[in-house]
């Protein structure tokens, strides 16, 4: 017994000792912070109860096993977002941002111990297979992932091209789960994709915020003009879960006045507390060049509707935001994710990291996106959508609301048929967006002609039904007068 409270005592100092140089690490930077004492009586707690797992678990535990554990707990404990990125974790986090890795084309979450499906990835087996978010993946190749880590889920369902795995699935609203066969395949993410709806109006989507997603958004907008100027154009940022802050601030400032607020951050410490402007030095990295001055300058004029919902979360609300606040463009859809939160990457050696919430992001005005979201400012319907998609306010430890602490713990009242569906979801695939079957997208072209905007597909149906039933009626003959 005296030899277990002598370790955990020097196991005291050392875990001290370590979670000094982590804090130091973290705060390198930093000129002042508030720091207390360190809680010893906790962190012999903590030593009593890792002597006891080192003596008494029933199969021996390697040391690094549980430290690592122990961190994991830290900050998986705090809020949704922030994490401890081991070497194979921080290599995705590194891969994601370029656009290409191995694997499904799924985002997925944990969700009551079970990996959620956040979004299928467009043109991927994922969405092909037609999984939706909000499914849970209860079982990877007959195994349950109730109680593994996200990262053993991702590397369970990550493997070389053309193998097989099956996943379980269960769905909302469905009493029984079901079986999908995925086959691999290689994910490279098209951050940028465009077309020319019809003459004089175009579209853009951007699908994830990546390195290169400014310079390629600049590509893609000048093969638009190439044949004139535009009449209206449509950004789609539906189903965007985010990404870098330097590519939406860069996304941002390709439509707005040079120096206009595009987003603010604060937090506890001082380089948490920023303004991020339209200018280069704030969406430029390195020595790289200011690709946005080759843009034609009709950009900044032309007008535009912004595609947004659920899924669209984080880098995605703040150009949905800064578009709206600053009325460049019109916001049309549903209510976004309602993730304003930063997240700070923290190196703790070449090969891992700490992911840290460090600070909440505000749109121009000063609204606080967290928890609530961008309302549209035209809503529209999202046919084939689940009717309970998860939102940021779902999560379970989200952080609150600083600025409408009054409705940011409430989910917005769902409106009566606002998401109709008929036939069986199940089976029903995702539509394909930007396709002619688009029911938000052909609403967005009919704002930028100033045609009426319908809020629900059955308004559609119905307008058809009518015009066809007036053509197919004859006028009757005004009477004559004798």
């Amino acid at each position: 017994m005296r030899k277990l409270k002598g370790a955990g005592l020097l196991l005291v100092g050392v875990l001290a000792g370590v979670l000094l140089s982590l804090n130091l690490s973290a705060i390198a930077q930093r000129d002042t912070v508030a720091r207390g004492p360190l809680p010893y009586e906790d962190l012999r707690t903590f030593t009593e109860v890792f002597g006891r797992i080192k003596a008494d678990y029933v199969e021996p535990v390697e040391d690094k096993k549980l430290i690592s554990e122990a961190i994991t707990g830290m900050l998986t404990g705090l809020d949704p977002h922030s994490a401890y990125l081991d070497q194979d974790a921080f290599k995705e986090l590194q891969v994601g941002t370029q656009g290409e890795f191995g694997g499904l084309g799924i985002e997925v979450g944990m969700e009551d111990g079970f990996v959620k499906v956040v979004s299928p990835i467009e043109d991927t087996p994922a969405f092909r297979a037609g999984l939706k978010p909000g499914d849970l993946i209860i079982k990877i190749d007959d195994t349950p992932t109730k109680g593994i880590t996200l990262n053993d889920a991702v590397k369970k369902m990550r493997g070389p091209p053309k193998t097989n795995v099956k996943l379980t699935v269960l769905r909302k609203g469905e009493s029984k789960t079901f079986d999908v066969t995925l086959v691999r395949d290689k994910i490279r993410v098209q951050s940028v994709k465009s077309k020319m709806i019809e003459p004089g109006y175009g579209y853009v989507r951007i699908s994830q915020f990546q390195e290169h997603t400014v310079e390629n958004l600049v590509k893609h907008l000048n093969t638009l003009y190439k044949d004139g100027q535009l009449k209206g154009l449509v950004l789609d940022l539906r189903n965007d879960p985010g990404g870098l802050l330097n590519g939406a601030i860069g996304v941002s400032a390709a439509f707005l006045p040079a120096n206009a607020l595009v987003v603010s951050t604060d937090g506890r410490t001082p380089d948490a507390k920023r303004k991020f402007y339209a200018a280069p030095e704030d969406y430029v990295r390195g020595r790289q060049e200011d690709v946005l001055k080759s843009l034609p300058a009709q950009v900044k004029n032309v007008p535009m509707v912004v595609l947004v919902n659920t899924g669209s979360a984080s880098a995605s609300e703040i150009v949905a935001g800064a578009l709206q606040d600053h009325k460049r463009a019109t916001v049309m859809g549903v209510q976004t994710f309602g993730k304003g939160s930063v997240q700070t990457i923290l190196p703790l050696s070449n090969s891992t990291a700490i992911k840290l919430t460090t600070a909440r992001y505000y749109t121009p005005s000063g609204r606080s996106i967290q928890a609530k979201g961008i309302a549209p400012d035209l809503e529209v319907e999202e046919p084939g959508a689940p009717k309970d998609r998860v939102r940021e306010v779902d999560l379970q430890r989200h952080l609150s609301n600083d600025r409408d602490k009054e409705d940011a713990s409430a989910k917005p009242e769902a409106k009566p048929d606002s998401q109709s569906k008929s036939g069986d979801e199940k089976d029903q695939k995702p539509i394909e967006l930007g396709s002619p079957d688009d029911f938000q997208l052909k609403q967005a072209i009919n704002h930028l002609k100033g045609l009426p905007v319908l809020a629900k597909i059955e308004q559609q149906a119905k307008a058809a039904e009518a015009g066809a039933t007036a053509a197919a009626t004859p006028e009757k003959a005004a009477p004559k007068k004798n």
